[in-house]
């Protein structure tokens, strides 16, 4: 796809996150929002996936670490084609397969269930070492939090991928500043978090701006020629970005738009499109 296109479909993907959460009156939609242009660049861009053939066996993997944001997960599959748009109005419903947090078993697309912060990036590690034992080509993406940075397993995961070499991993941090309770850095800084990752023996690529696509693109290209280890995309993004009365706003981490927010943030949306 052209930037355009992407951008085009990065909205659809902001959409479809503002309509389920309100449609659940649950979830989290800032950190969906925040990392909407990632999601749709994975989905609709870089990976090598089939909608048809969701387990195909060389297909690339990617595991959402912050698993509270699959409002975005499932939008972006959604638009992918992996299971009815409309079905995104039945998230966190009784009954529903699209349950708060990504589920392997229940839902196409989806190569592990996450939501328990930290562990994400451990089963990445882990499906990247499968893909060297067995001389497999797939890549395998992975998408943390800054929030969930501060855990602990993150950088055990870490220090492994490193130490192996694994070059077919790509680790997506989405620095967009907040957590659930306030600033990252004010909660328990993880910054400066480039460094961190390259005293793991990362490659580092910082994204100054991780709602730029063409940026986006550049970064994932660069990462596709990295030899001999790790890539950690380090991506400053906007928390609620694309909703006005989101962005930038803690209190959007994990709550649902009433009718008349859901309004306003869809006109907003329309107009982001139209501009």
């Amino acid at each position: 796809m052209n930037t355009s296109e992407l951008q085009k479909t990065a909205k659809e993907v902001r959409k479809g996150i503002v309509t389920a959460v309100h449609a659940a009156k649950a979830g989290h939609p800032g950190g969906s929002l925040s990392a909407a242009d990632i999601f749709t660049y994975l989905y609709f861009e870089e990976m090598n996936i089939d909608p048809k053939d969701p387990k195909k066996a060389d297909r690339d993997r990617f595991v959402l670490s912050k698993g509270h944001t699959a409002p975005g997960l499932y939008s972006a599959l959604a638009l992918r084609g992996y299971f009815p748009v409309e079905d995104l109005k039945t998230l966190r419903h009784i009954g529903s397969y699209l349950q708060g947090h990504p589920d392997m078993k229940h839902i196409p697309g989806v190569d592990m269930s996450s939501g328990s912060l930290g562990q994400g990036i451990s089963a990445a590690v882990g499906m990247a070492l499968s893909a060297k034992l067995s001389g497999d080509q797939y890549r395998v993406y992975t998408l943390l939090g800054d929030g969930e940075i501060q855990e602990g397993q993150v950088w055990e995961a870490s220090m492994f991928a490193g130490a192996r070499k694994l070059d077919n991993l790509v680790v997506i941090v989405d620095n967009n500043g907040l957590q659930i309770d306030g600033a990252i850095a004010d909660v328990c800084s993880p910054y400066p978090i480039d460094k961190k990752f390259e005293a793991f023996n990362f490659h580092v690529i910082n994204v100054e701006d991780g709602n730029d696509m063409e940026q986006l693109r550049t970064a994932f290209e660069e990462a596709k020629t990295v030899k001999g280890m790790p890539t950690a995309i380090i991506a400053k993004t906007l928390k609620g970005k694309g909703v006005s009365f989101m962005e930038n706003q803690v209190g959007w981490h994990g709550k649902a738009p009433n009718d008349e927010e859901y309004a306003i943030a869809m006109a907003d949306l329309e107009k982001a499109g139209e501009a």
